[in-house]
């Protein structure tokens, strides 16, 4: 099929415009899903075979022939022709010039749209086995670092003051948290990607006699999509991973931004490796947290990604219109950007220094014991909001004096409430507020040792569950 000719020309009497030609043309971006597109018609072809639509010769033919197109695109061979519009079309005009006539078989029984549905969720589901395994890995840097840090001590903060102390490997766990709750959301997307498009046609199915469950068993897919009409013209699967997406990335946002505070002179809790800094052009004594502030910034990508599926689809009736052509470059750019973010967080932070004795100096800032003071007094009897208001009256005389908690003489202790006793003392120390903290989420040091030997049963867990 020469480039200029079009597999649709018998109904036109003029050539596409050339600006419409570049206007509507998707093989810039597209042709990424080569491989998947070649899958899912090798698939196709084999199926054809088995059911007698053509025969078992042809079939061979055409998947042989497929594969060597496969290998011309990998080894560099192949040229992309914006005339023939997408990468569907190239591929199969460089199968037609491959084995000739019986390339033209390989298009019975389907439509380019229930191929491109198929196409995109090949790639998509492949996509998502990637970032998977990444978020995998990443969780596992969380875990070490957690179990190293297991007795570090740091501030804990609400509102971005100090409230009470708490373990940096309890910190690093919270990150776990988000990255296992990011795991799950895109396993179920997963499952909603994994339907089989392909025997849909064009919208209203086809007269062949296919066996769609032959192909979703070839393709890997659960099932066959059941109607036909929504088969070819959903893009909820697109959405929903890019919403998960979002996620990830408003996750990995916010570790970005406690890393770019953490890195200043007023925070000091963490140096950066100066492979992961730049300085500046003006000022010498600059290093500038380059990499936690794209991290940061490129949430506002993935995010807007999601806007823009959720408009493009949002007026569409059914079945497949052009408008679905613009769902790719969104897709593919949040694949990439989720790609480079978990790798960039995953290098990052087993290469970060943590500060610990800065830490745990800041944490003696701010009262950070004031809570454990009331616990103490509830413990005594006291009803709770008496206790806060003790413990309040404390803090305020500790501020006065211009001293912890802990340096109050017994005597004024006793003025605020006179259930205090010698045994405050060591409730009102760090260490004393982390240890009374020992139950299951709490921030005790031996919770966090245990919550990192579950959190490597629940990463093993989900990693078999695809």
């Amino acid at each position: 099929m020469p480039p200029s000719e079009k597999a649709w020309k018998g109904r036109f009497t003029q050539p596409t415009d050339a600006f419409v030609e570049t206007f509507t043309a998707s093989v810039s971006f597209d042709h990424r899903l080569y491989r998947h597109d070649i899958a899912g018609s090798k698939a196709h072809a084999t199926m054809l075979g088995a059911v007698g639509i053509i025969s078992q010769d042809e079939a061979a033919t055409i998947v042989s022939g497929l594969a060597a197109v496969e290998k011309d695109i990998d080894e560099g061979r192949f040229s992309w022709s914006i005339e023939r519009e997408d990468v569907h079309m190239n591929i199969e005009a460089a199968l037609i010039e491959h084995v000739g006539e019986v390339g033209k078989k390989l298009h019975t029984a389907r439509s380019r749209n229930d191929q491109v549905a198929t196409t995109v969720r090949l790639y998509l589901r492949d996509g998502i086995d990637a970032l998977l395994d990444q978020l995998q890995a990443l969780g596992q840097v969380f875990l070490l670092i957690a179990e190293r840090e297991a007795d570090t001590i740091m501030p804990g903060f609400t509102h971005l003051q100090v409230a009470q102390p708490v373990t940096l490997g309890h910190h690093i766990l919270a990150w776990f948290e988000m990255s296992l709750r990011d795991q799950e959301r895109l396993l179920d997307a997963r499952k909603r990607v994994n339907v089989l498009p392909l025997g849909a046609g064009a919208l209203a199915g086809t007269s062949f006699p296919i066996d769609r469950d032959m192909v979703a068993r070839t393709l890997g897919f659960s099932c066959p999509a059941e109607n036909s009409l929504d088969a070819v013209s959903d893009r909820d699967f697109v959405i929903e991973f890019t919403a998960a997406s979002a996620l990830v990335m408003v996750h990995l946002s916010r570790m970005a931004e406690e890393l770019v505070l953490w890195s200043t002179p007023q925070f000091g809790f963490i140096e950066l490796a100066d492979g992961f800094c730049t300085g500046s052009s003006i000022m010498p004594q600059k290093k500038n947290p380059d990499v936690p502030e794209l991290l940061r910034g490129k949430s506002a990508r993935v995010i807007g990604h999601l806007a823009a599926l959720l408009v493009l689809m949002k007026g569409q009736p059914l079945a497949y219109n052009k408008d679905n052509q613009e769902d790719k470059e969104p897709l593919f750019d949040t694949l990439d950007t989720l790609k480079d973010s978990l790798r960039a967080l995953a290098e990052l932070l087993p290469t970060t220094t943590f500060h610990r004795d800065r830490m745990r100096l800041e944490a003696t800032r701010g009262y950070p014991t004031a809570t454990d003071l009331a616990d103490y007094l509830v413990r005594r009897g006291l009803p709770f909001r008496d206790a806060h208001e003790a413990a309040g009256r404390a803090v305020r005389l500790a501020i006065e004096q211009k001293v912890d908690l802990s340096a109050l003489a017994l005597a004024d202790l006793k003025a605020c409430s006179p259930l205090i006793a010698e045994d405050i003392f060591p409730v009102l120390t760090l260490e004393g507020s982390l240890a009374a903290r020992d139950h299951l989420g709490g921030t005790a040091p031996r919770q966090v040792r245990a919550a990192v030997a579950r959190g490597h049963e629940r990463l093993a867990q989900l990693k078999h569950v695809k």
